[in-house]
C-alpha cells in the first residue's frame, strides 16, 4: 500500500535557529498517526513543510506517492494550531468560501455544510459573525472547515482545544469515522491520553529530530519497567532515577529514566526510616511516562531499542 505521506530526512532553519534537523516518518491510509513532541521541538515546522508552506532545505516530502502538486494539496484538510477563520465574516459563507478554495463548487459546499453544522450544533448560529461565537464554537467551525471538502489526508493540530467533554467525544467519533473511511489522519496534541486512545503509531520529535517512531504498543513494551506506582506515608522525594512524580488517583506515579531500575527505587525507600510503603507496583508506562523519559532523560531510538 502506497503511503499517504512520506517525510524523509527533512530539515529547516530560520536564520541561525535549526528548527528541524532530521525528521522522517510515513503515514498510511486508514490510520490515525500521532505527531508528538515538546514545545519548540519542530512539529509545526514539519507539518508546514509537509504541506508546502515551507520548503525543506534538505530531504523530501511525498504525498499520495507523488510530489507536492496543487491537486495533492487540495486533498489535505488542515486544522492549524493557530486558528484562521475570518472573524468579521458570517460563519456559513466563510465555510463555503474555504471549501471552494479546495475545489468544491459553491452548491456542493452548501449542501454538505448543512449536515456538518447541524451535527456540531452550529446550524442556528450560521448567520453570526465568527467573532460572535464562543471559543468552543469557533473550534468546531474550524473542524468543519477542515473536513468539508472530504480530504484524503487530515492534519489536526490540538483538535480538542477549547472543547467540553461532550464535544470532545463527538470529535473523537468523527476522527474514527474518517479513519474507517480509509483516510489518513495525523494528530498533533499534548494530550497523551487522547493519543493512547486513538493512535496506533506515533513519531516523537525532540530538538528537531525523530527520537521515537513506531507502534504504540511496541513502544510501550520497550519501555516496560520505566514506571512505578507508589502509595504510603513519608518522604518520597529525591529518589534515584526518578524524572518526574505525579499524583494520580490517590497514588504517586513515578516516571523513571532509562537505565533506572524499580528495585533501586525500592531499596532507597527501604533505607528510609520515616517511610511506610503500602503499595509498590511496576506499571506499564503511559505515553506521558515515555514522553518524559525520552525528552527529559535524553533517551531516543537507541535507548528504546535497548530497553
Amino acid at each position: 500500500m502506497t503511503p499517504t505521506v512520506t517525510v524523509s530526512h527533512v530539515s529547516k532553519s530560520f536564520g541561525t535557529v535549526k528548527a528541524v534537523r532530521d525528521v522522517s516518518f510515513e503515514v498510511h491510509p486508514g490510520e490515525i498517526f500521532g505527531l508528538l513532541g515538546p514545545n519548540g521541538a519542530g512539529k509545526t515546522t514539519t507539518l508546514r513543510m509537509m504541506m508546502d508552506i515551507f520548503k525543506p532545505e534538505s530531504g523530501a516530502v511525498t504525498l499520495f506517492g507523488d510530489g507536492l502538486t496543487e491537486e495533492a494539496k487540495n486533498r489535505i484538510g488542515y486544522l492549524p494550531e493557530e486558528r484562521g477563520l475570518y472573524k468579521d465574516l458570517k460563519l456559513e459563507p466563510t465555510l463555503v468560501y474555504l471549501a471552494t478554495l479546495k475545489g468544491l463548487s459553491e452548491a456542493a459546499a452548501k449542501e454538505r455544510l448543512e449536515g456538518w453544522l447541524k451535527r456540531f450544533d452550529l446550524w442556528d448560529h450560521r448567520g453570526k459573525k465568527v467573532q460572535e461565537l464562543s471559543k468552543g464554537m469557533q473550534q468546531k467551525a474550524q473542524i468543519v472547515a477542515t473536513l468539508l471538502h472530504e480530504p484524503d489526508l487530515i492534519v489536526i493540530d490540538e483538535p480538542f482545544s477549547g472543547l467540553d467533554p461532550v464535544n470532545t467525544r463527538l470529535v473523537k467519533e468523527i476522527i474514527e469515522e474518517q479513519q474507517a473511511a480509509g483516510r489518513a489522519i495525523i494528530m498533533s496534541t499534548h494530550q497523551m491520553y487522547q493519543v493512547e486512545a486513538l493512535c496506533s503509531r506515533i513519531v516523537l520529535i525532540d530538538k528537531g529530530e525523530t527520537v521515537l517512531y513506531g507502534e504504540v504498543d511496541q513502544i510501550k513494551r520497550k519501555f516496560a519497567g520505566n514506571a512505578v506506582i507508589l502509595e504510603g506515608q513519608g518522604d518520597f522525594s529525591n529518589l534515584p532515577g526518578v524524572l518526574e512524580a505525579r499524583q494520580r488517583n490517590g497514588a504517586l506515579h513515578l516516571a523513571l529514566a532509562v537505565g533506572a531500575h524499580p528495585q533501586d527505587i525500592f531499596r532507597a525507600l527501604a533505607a528510609r526510616e520515616d517511610v511506610k510503603v503500602e503499595r509498590f507496583e511496576i506499571a506499564e508506562p503511559s505515553l506521558d511516562d515515555i514522553f518524559i523519559t525520552v525528552v527529559k532523560g535524553g533517551a531516543g531510538e537507541e535507548a528504546a531499542d535497548d530497553a
